[in-house]
Formats: structure tokens, C-alpha cells, sequence
């Protein structure tokens, strides 16, 4: 059902992209919009890992410095059935963690200095499973293809504006349905666009929240390490391109009640009470 859901918004997502390219310069708008839609998809299936592992200034884990790390990601991807991904730590307090990578082939899984310091063994496996469920569902190039398109729509609805302050949408037809246009351009459609990826995330945050804990048996570890990471990335948040928000397993920066509405993740709170239930489920068959 997930998978079905997250299928549907993506094709939104990429409808809404042409059909704003089509508003702005007609069919061959939406020809050009297609081609780019295409091309970033493109990039982003090739190069997201490398471009986000840089962004982040991750370098490689090595087994002699953490050989449990190695040992729960070995143990874990045996268990939930994909290849061992490369290991990397961010050089930072903050305590949080994230997986990336176009297929389980070619995945990279990260964790933060801070996390490692803050969570226990257990913890530490549950977030590690999160990540992996990332990787097998192939969430780490859905969510990565969704930010890509939603950005270009942002920058699509940019071009509108310009192009009416400027007098280009001044030949067609008529000047209120050139600012009807922009109107729908400029506000509306950035605002769906980041509704649907916002969508499209919190959904592959509850799968990948499910999946390690059957995984791992361990429901409340995880819901433990969900805690104590909202509660680290509160006191010490992380400045990170806000497009690369998605890919971390707790928001790396907090916000006010308004900015939470526009969240690429579900509330904390929410996580951890499925994972409670779950783990009533789990012990009572």
C-alpha cells in the first residue's frame, strides 16, 4: 500500500512539473520540462550519493576504529536481505544518521560522532536497521528524486514571476490571465510541490521505522534512539541544505509550530507511539 501511495505522488509530482512548464512556454515549455524533469532524475539516480556524502564531509568508517558498527550493519543487512553498504561518519555532535545511495548495490549508510556518543548498542542497531529499510525500498533514491524535482518546480515558479514583472506574460490573451498564472505558478504550485515530498517522506519514514523494528525485535530501542535524537538535534541543531533534510532519520533542525506543518518528517511523538504498539503486537503472538 506504501509502495502504491508512494507511485501515485511521485507521478503528481512530475505531472505538476510539466504542467507548470506547459503554463510558461506551452507545449514546448512542457517539452523542456519534461527533458529536465528527466535530466535530474538522471542525476540524481547517478551522483546523489557522492553529492550528499561530500555535503556532509562523511569519511569512510574503517573496521579497526569501529568494529561494532561494522558488525550490526553486517549482522542487520544479512538479516534483512541486501548487500553490506559502505559505512561513513560525520564528523559532528549533532547525533543523527543517513542512508543514501541510487540501489542496495550501491548504498552508503552515515552516522554522526554525536550519535555514536549518545545512543547505546542497541539503540544504535535500531537506527542502523532504520537506515537499511531505507536502502532495500530504494527510499533513498525516491525521496532524493522528489526534493530534486520539487526544488525545479521552485525554481520554475521564480522564472514565472520574472517573466510577468518583465512583460512576458503581457501577449497572452489577457493581463488578468497572466496573473492568474503567475498566481497559480509562483505560490501555488511551489506550496504542492512540497506538500507531495513532504508527503512522500513521512510515508518512507513509517515503512523504514516498521521494518527495523521486526528486523532487529527491538521496537522501543529504536523509539528510545528517536527520543534522545529529537532531544540532541534541539539543543544542537545542524545547518544542512534543507533539500538534504529528508534523508536524515530525525529532522536535523528544529523549527516553530509552522515550520513543523512543512516537515519532511512525521512528529517524533507519532514514531514512537506506532513503535509501542508495534512492540504490544510483536511479544503478544
Amino acid at each position: 500500500m506504501n509502495a502504491l501511495k508512494t507511485a501515485f505522488l511521485m507521478a503528481l509530482l512530475f505531472a505538476l512539473f510539466i504542467f507548470i512548464g506547459g503554463l510558461i512556454g506551452g507545449k514546448t515549455g512542457m517539452i523542456i520540462a519534461f527533458f529536465l524533469a528527466l535530466t535530474i532524475n538522471l542525476i540524481s539516480f547517478w551522483f546523489s550519493d557522492r553529492i550528499v556524502l561530500s555535503t556532509m564531509r562523511a569519511v569512510p568508517a574503517s573496521e579497526r576504529d569501529y568494529p561494532y558498527l561494522h558488525r550490526i550493519v553486517a549482522n542487520l543487512s544479512e538479516r534483512i536481505g541486501i548487500p553490506k553498504p559502505r559505512i561513513y561518519i560525520v564528523p559532528t555532535n549533532h547525533p543523527n544518521a543517513f542512508a543514501t545511495g541510487r540501489n542496495p548495490q550501491n548504498a552508503a549508510v552515515a552516522v554522526t560522532s554525536g550519535l555514536l556518543k549518545l545512543l547505546d548498542e542497541d539503540e544504535i542497531e535500531g537506527v542502523i536497521g532504520h537506515e537499511l529499510m531505507h536502502i532495500k525500498n530504494r527510499d533513498t533514491l525516491i525521496s532524493t528524486i522528489a526534493a530534486s524535482i520539487a526544488g525545479a518546480i521552485m525554481l520554475l515558479a521564480n522564472w514565472a514571476r520574472w517573466s510577468f514583472w518583465l512583460g512576458g506574460l503581457d501577449d497572452r490573451e489577457d493581463r488578468g490571465a497572466g496573473l492568474f498564472a503567475l498566481l497559480l505558478i509562483a505560490i501555488l504550485a511551489p506550496i504542492a510541490a512540497l506538500l507531495i515530498q513532504m508527503a512522500i517522506s513521512r510515508t518512507r519514514e513509517y515503512s523504514a521505522d516498521e521494518g527495523s523494528a521486526r528486523a532487529t525485535r527491538k521496537p522501543r530501542a529504536l523509539a528510545s534512539a528517536l527520543e534522545k535524537i529529537a532531544y540532541g538535534a534541539k539543543k544542537l541543531p545542524l545547518q544542512v541544505n534543507p533539500e538534504c533534510h529528508h534523508l536524515f532519520i530525525v529532522q536535523p533542525i528544529s523549527g516553530d509550530w509552522i515550520a513543523s506543518l512543512f516537515s519532511t518528517h512525521p512528529p517524533v511523538r507519532k514514531r514512537i507511539e506506532r513503535l509501542l504498539k508495534l512492540e504490544r503486537e510483536l511479544y503478544l503472538r
